[in-house]
């Protein structure tokens, strides 16, 4: 597990007397983002096309699109890295320019951005004073995100002989020095074991449990799927879906479940499948979307039992951030 650093942790760290993450958010707060209306072209290119969407307070949301989408470019803008031809970006209620410092706001780039021949520490010493942290304080939020990032045990080592998840976790800790309260990750995860995922992820929890709000881009929609709160799908440089994980699949989708009914035999050559029902190639398995159980799960079975078909099994299947994202999209994610 992620420990608390020894002594006070940075602002936004801040436990209460319960050593409870302090949490409270006036009534009347602005949202940690707003991007409203983002266009971007590059010559011909058109990477944002009136891209809008919203932050919350201490919330992950989820980002997805295929590549060429415009991910990486609305992540550049809000980090002040691109300069839109149109629309507005808010950081807790400022309208930014692309001249406007940007100390609310962390960015961890999809390329590794740490010195291999230094050790941890030196990295983390170095990244704190480009991002001005005073020398009084930088001790302090050194040690604080050795601590928790599970680096302290090497912090003298030449990041060169860390493993992929080592350095990804230096490379997040090394854009948190400054204590932001919105943290920007382009594909934090990209290239790590499934351990190390486990161990960034329990660093971004114990960040949103601070009331940190984080806006992260994957290729990994099972992450997303268990892991943000909302997601935002963007394609064409503009965003065509925007919720909750139930909300996406029922806007995308309906209420539709899948039924795989196994077959003790292939279904018969002489005897025509209904409409919309999916054979498999060895004729044994048969998939029907249906829209109630209730009122269709019945009709399907009676249909087979018409056809002489015996069933052997029935496997009810929901749908999936995948299956809402082919729907919306066309497209699957890495293409």
């Amino acid at each position: 597990m992620i420990r608390n650093a020894e002594g006070p942790l940075p602002s936004t760290l801040a436990v209460g007397t319960k050593g409870e993450p302090n949490m409270s958010t006036p009534a009347n707060a602005a949202l940690p983002l707003e991007v409203a209306g983002a266009r971007k072209k590059f010559g011909d290119i058109e990477a944002l096309a009136g891209a809008s969407f919203d932050v919350r307070p201490g919330e992950l949301l989820g980002l997805l699109g295929p590549n060429g989408a415009g991910k990486t470019t609305v992540i550049k803008a809000i980090a002040g890295r691109v300069h839109l031809d149109e629309g507005t970006i808010r950081v807790f209620g400022r309208t930014l320019t692309s001249r406007d410092s940007r100390p609310d706001v962390g960015l961890v780039p999809q390329e590794l951005a740490v010195y291999p021949l230094l050790t941890a520490r030196e990295n983390l010493e170095v990244f704190g004073a480009l991002y001005g942290v005073s020398k009084s304080e930088l001790p302090r939020r050194v040690s604080w995100a050795l601590e928790w990032s599970d680096l302290k045990d090497r912090s003298g080592e030449p990041v060169k002989r860390f493993s992929g998840g080592m350095k990804r976790r230096l490379n997040i800790a090394c854009s948190l020095l400054h204590d932001p309260k919105l943290v920007l990750l382009d594909e934090p995860t990209v290239g790590v074991d499934p351990q190390s995922r486990e161990r960034i992820y329990e660093m971004l929890s114990a960040l949103r449990q601070a009331g940190v709000s984080i806006v992260l881009t994957t290729h990994h929609l099972e992450e997303a799927e268990q892991r943000c709160d909302r997601i935002v799908i963007i394609d064409h440089g503009r965003i065509v879906a925007a919720g909750t994980l139930a909300e996406l699949l029922r806007n995308a989708l309906g209420d539709s479940r899948s039924v795989d009914v196994r077959l003790q035999a292939p279904w018969p050559a002489a005897s025509a499948q209904p409409a919309g029902w999916r054979v498999s190639d060895d004729g044994r398995q048969v998939t029907v979307e249906v829209a109630s159980l209730g009122r269709d799960l019945g009709s399907v079975l009676g249909a087979m039992n018409a056809a002489g078909v015996e069933v052997a099994d029935v496997t009810l299947r929901g749908s999936t951030l995948h299956d809402a994202f082919i729907a919306l999209t066309g497209r699957e994610l890495r293409e």
